[in-house]
């Protein structure tokens, strides 16, 4: 009689174990059992702020001689600008550069010496502002200045979005929905339907020109060479699957 009772309760508690075991593999498979997507936003917008850079130089025997021409050269520019329409608090002239120019000669018997040939002042003046197509327009026709005998050597714009932080948040939502939509659809296609949210990473955020062909890079890629820009940014997400 022993025995039976023995051997019963040994049984009943090989049974309670089994139903304590197989609940919490349910339990843990349940909760192991998600699903990785991810969603991309993209938009197209135009900038907004526009920086170019431009510098003169000038040089002479005498750094006093030098700095007078390289000042009136700098006045030309500002007045210059100012007819074009540009704000004379868009307008920002460097500090001067000054270095001394010299020129190698050779002599004779083959030995080569330095001659100063004078002093070479350099100055960079810096547009920066919003209405991006009329400093655009003025960036291409500063060789009027260059006719009139000002060594004024332009560099490519730079363009700018002010906006970015806004745009990168309504992407975000937009990525977010995207990621969500294609996490359902395909659940929902195999029968199933996605519980909570359990993980979001946003991946890379990109800015570049429209149908190019530029490289996309771990780091995010920021165009500033093109005025019209296409934004891009991908977010990845886990759910768990019901």
């Amino acid at each position: 009689m022993r025995n039976n009772l023995g051997s019963y309760i040994i049984s009943l508690s090989v049974i309670i174990c089994a139903c304590i075991l197989g609940n919490a593999w349910k339990s843990s498979h349940r909760k192991l059992s998600t699903i990785n997507v991810t969603g991309l936003s993209s938009r197209d917008f135009g900038s907004d702020l526009i920086v170019w850079n431009a510098s003169f130089s000038k040089k002479s025997v005498t750094l006093k001689d030098a700095y007078a021409i390289l000042k009136n050269d700098a006045e030309q520019i500002r007045t210059y600008l100012l007819k074009k329409g540009i704000k004379e608090s868009e307008m920002i002239f460097s500090a001067i550069d000054i270095s001394k120019d010299f020129e190698t000669i050779t002599e004779k018997n083959e030995s080569q010496k330095q001659i100063f040939t004078g002093y070479l002042l350099t100055q960079n003046v810096q547009i920066e502002s919003k209405e991006v197509d009329k400093v655009e327009s003025v960036s291409r026709e500063v060789t009027e200045l260059i006719n009139s005998g000002i060594e004024l050597y332009s560099n490519a714009p730079n363009y700018y979005y002010t906006k970015l932080a806004e745009l990168k948040i309504e992407m975000l939502a937009s990525a977010s929905r995207d990621a969500r939509e294609r996490a359902e659809k395909i659940v929902e296609s195999a029968k199933g339907s996605i519980g909570d949210l359990k993980s979001a990473d946003m991946g890379v955020f990109q800015i570049t020109a429209p149908n190019s062909t530029e490289g996309y890079s771990w780091g995010g890629a920021f165009n500033t060479t093109s005025k019209r820009k296409t934004a891009s940014i991908t977010v990845n997400l886990d759910f768990e699957i019901n």
